[in-house]
């Protein structure tokens, strides 16, 4: 017996392919698999230059930022520690710097170190 996805919507584990879309029974929702598949890889984290992110790498900035409140800018090369991914006021990236703390920034300004 194959194992179908959970549905994407209603996380039902109860869905059954249809030619070559899967359906849930429960919620009607259907999708297929190069969607889910879609889905996935938009789910990743990436840096700047593309490399997906994993929660506990040490990333470095790759441009001067201001940061709100802080009487100095964070340079560029500013190591931050041991990130997490965390979606607060459109930033996704959770981090600490020696020299700042704990900030929030945008994984479009970060390289993997």
């Amino acid at each position: 017996m194959d194992q179908f996805p959970n549905c994407p919507q209603c996380q039902s584990a109860y869905t059954y392919e249809d030619g070559a879309v899967f359906v849930c029974p429960e919620c009607g929702n259907e999708w297929t698999a190069h969607e889910e598949k879609e889905a996935a890889e938009a789910s990743i984290i990436r840096d700047s230059v593309g490399n997906p992110l994993a929660e506990g790498d040490t990333i470095i900035v790759a441009k001067d930022l201001n940061l709100k409140g802080a009487q100095s800018n964070l340079k560029v090369g500013t190591k931050v520690k041991n990130i997490r991914f965390v979606d607060v006021a459109g930033h996704d990236i959770e981090g600490k710097t020696d020299s700042h703390g704990v900030i929030y920034i945008k994984s479009i300004y970060v390289k993997k170190l």
